[in-house]
């Protein structure tokens, strides 16, 4: 699952955004026009969509009315129609927010991460967690590699939702363990390590040499963040 799916089809306007938010830590996919992100959205799963209004072809409104048929992902349009009535007829189709054009970069930030906390952090415990190109979807529990849906369940799937809890944090064995399996589990405790690997198998681009879920010597192990000295 990727963060933010872009359609714009002004070259410079597509290229600003998408250079900002990927500076920002998102991961971002490009389109020019409604054709090519509907057959994106229909494939890939996205936290949330930009979408322009006046587009080649197919117009903004008419891709959000397909768009809402089958997905429900927040939806933020950007237009340079400012009058009240293109802005109500993009929230009756199903827009989450509206942008006018020009806007400045950090109003855009600024909207997209509030749209981002109302459709993702509504309730207490968390729903949706990204690191890189991973993201797991703790309501589908449901875990993705570069938008791509992979097979991680039961205490894999345990196992990863901990860490994403904790990135960047050294977390010793004993921790992992009995918060997975539970202080009162009578499975080896070198099943972590088990487990440990079968997730570097399935998440890492080298599983022999992991960058994601780093081995911390005689403590325990570190989802992401620089590597241990």
């Amino acid at each position: 699952m990727k963060d933010i799916l872009i359609i714009e089809d002004n070259e410079e306007l597509g290229k600003l955004i998408t250079d900002f938010l990927k500076r920002e830590g998102y991961t971002v996919e490009w389109k020019t026009n409604a054709e090519e992100g509907l057959e994106v959205v229909r494939k890939a799963a996205f936290k949330m969509l930009l979408l322009d209004v006046m587009l080649p072809g197919m117009d903004g409104y008419e891709a959000l009315q397909e768009i809402r048929k089958k997905q429900k992902l927040p939806v933020l349009m950007m237009s340079a129609r400012t009058d009240d009535e293109s802005k109500i007829l993009g929230l009756e189709v199903g827009a989450d927010d509206y942008i006018d054009k020009p806007f400045s970069i950090p109003v855009l930030a600024s909207k997209i991460k509030a749209l981002m906390r109302r459709s993702y952090d509504m309730t207490e415990e968390r729903e949706l967690f990204t690191y890189g190109d991973i993201s797991l979807d703790a309501k589908q529990s449901e875990v993705y590699k570069n938008g791509n849906k992979i097979s991680i369940t039961g205490k894999e799937y345990e196992l990863l939702l901990y860490m994403m809890n904790h990135p960047e944090q050294v977390l010793k064995k004993e921790e992992l363990y009995d918060s997975v399996w539970g202080y009162e589990c009578f499975s080896e405790p070198s099943t972590l390590n088990v487990h440990i690997r079968w997730l570097r198998e399935k998440l890492e681009d080298d599983p022999k040499k992991p960058k994601l879920i780093r081995t911390v010597w005689g403590v325990g192990y570190k989802f992401g963040g620089a590597k241990e000295d």
